[in-house]
């Protein structure tokens, strides 16, 4: 046994423990503690039906499914929370133990973990950052948000292995322990649905480092910089030139006076926006691997998919994807990536976030929009109360984004770009920004037939 398995025995032992919500994650709890918890007794709770057979199951591991799935969690020593499950009760009202995987996780690798967190660009940092390790030869783990659990990844674990995490903000929530090495890339309007005000979403965010010790390193836009009396903070921006690390026209400025210049021509990665990432990319793997090797395997790093991804050229027009979109911020760094912009696609579920800014923004940026889905309702009502926006002709309506993209066709000139960018989410009209950046691909591909 290492010691990972020795510590799940040790927290588990004669506990009865409730695993809340059998997805991805769910399925990787309960693997790891049929294995190595023993003398614990173990239940599953679900809202949908959870099928005994086809999971392997025992009939020694109860079923809790239904609506009323969390009435009894205080019947539980313990429950390991899966990210995507909601509290029905506030914490304070429940007398169980309430943890997650990620939390064990880090208990026991905590001084190995970069841990990556943020509004927007959380996959991208961390898989240039994993990218950048392994193409340098170093043991290393990808695993989190990313899409893979990290007790998928415990087994494997060596003492030299060094795990780059991607954490969303219901991944931090609860958490009591933070890595050696966090990233905090921004915070933008989002999820506020679930959280009501910034200052909770926030709250469930800076979980990444208000646990850290003394001696740990924290990179953080330096507009949210906190003070912190242990943590090494390094304050990082491509707005303020007095942050730790200023990025600038394709520099990166230090503050002791030391640049690096960013391999603009010679990288995949579109936009101002991604260099400030490959910034915090940088400072994070100086500390494991030397600035030659990170300028060689950035180079070689492909984009991840529905982020500013080149789909095709269709009709003379060339079309790209940017699912991932779902703030104004967003939106406003794809108009100013893309190359020669012609149509910009906008709208979705609409989570009451405000445009405020975007249509700001798009009052004066030459570009033809199409709005959709019902935030994209919004964002045209706006356009067309607002008295300043520049030509109020450019802005469409599309019911849906079939409609959207066969607009898009007829309206944007040869030579130039479409963008989808929605600055808002999918679900209730797609599974999830895949799903939908999937569509509009196949939707570009129905063009040229």
């Amino acid at each position: 046994m290492n010691k990972f398995s020795e510590y799940i025995t040790e927290y588990t032992d004669g506990k009865k423990i409730c695993i809340l919500g059998f997805g991805r994650e769910g399925k990787s709890t309960y693997k790891i503690l049929e294995k190595y918890g023993k003398q614990a007794s173990l239940t599953i709770a679900d809202l949908n039906p959870v099928d005994r057979e086809a999971n392997g199951l025992p009939d020694s591991v109860e079923l809790i499914c239904g609506k009323e799935y969390q009435q009894c969690l205080d019947d539980f020593d313990m429950v390991f929370k899966s990210p995507g499950i909601v509290l029905e009760k506030p914490l304070s009202e429940l007398r169980c133990q309430i943890t997650c995987e990620t939390q064990v996780f880090f208990e026991v690798f905590r001084e190995k973990i970069v841990g990556i967190t943020g509004t927007k660009g959380k996959s991208t940092v961390t898989s240039l950052i994993y990218h950048v390790l392994k193409e340098s030869g170093a043991d290393c783990r990808i695993a989190g948000n990313i899409g893979i659990p990290v007790f998928d990844i415990a087994e494997g674990m060596s003492q030299d292995t060094v795990v780059v995490c991607e954490l969303s903000c219901h991944q931090l929530e609860y958490m009591t322990v933070s890595p050696r090495y966090a990233v905090f890339l921004n915070l933008y309007e989002e999820h506020l649905d679930h959280y009501g005000t910034m200052e909770n979403y926030y709250n469930a965010k800076k979980n990444i480092y208000l646990h850290q010790h003394s001696g740990d390193l924290l990179w953080i836009n330096s507009d949210i910089a906190p003070s912190c009396d242990n943590t090494e903070v390094i304050r990082v921006s491509n707005s303020d030139s007095c942050a730790d690390i200023y990025v600038a026209d394709g520099v990166v400025n230090y503050e002791n006076g030391r640049k690096y210049n960013i391999p603009v021509d010679d990288i995949k990665l579109l936009g101002v926006h991604n260099h400030y990432n490959i910034a915090i990319a940088l400072g994070v793997c100086s500390q494991f691997v030397d600035e030659a090797d990170f300028d060689k395997a950035v180079r070689t790093f492909d984009p991840l998919a529905h982020r500013l991804e080149y789909v095709d050229t269709v009709r003379g027009i060339r079309w790209y994807d940017d699912s991932i979109s779902t703030a104004c911020a967003t939106a406003i760094s794809a108009l100013q990536s893309v190359p020669s912009v012609g149509t910009i696609l906008i709208g979705g579920m609409d989570r009451g976030i405000d445009y405020t800014t975007l249509v700001d923004f798009l009052a004066d940026f030459d570009v033809r929009v199409i709005c959709m889905e019902t935030s994209g309702k919004r964002v045209f009502d706006m356009i067309q109360s607002c008295g300043s926006f520049n030509n109020k002709d450019r802005v469409h309506y599309a019911d849906h984004l079939e409609d959207a993209v066969k607009l898009a066709a007829e309206i944007t000139p040869e030579g130039m770009s479409c963008v989808m960018s929605p600055a808002a989410a999918s679900y209730g009209i797609f599974k999830n920004f895949e799903e939908r950046g999937d569509a509009f691909k196949a939707l570009v591909a129905q063009l040229s037939k």
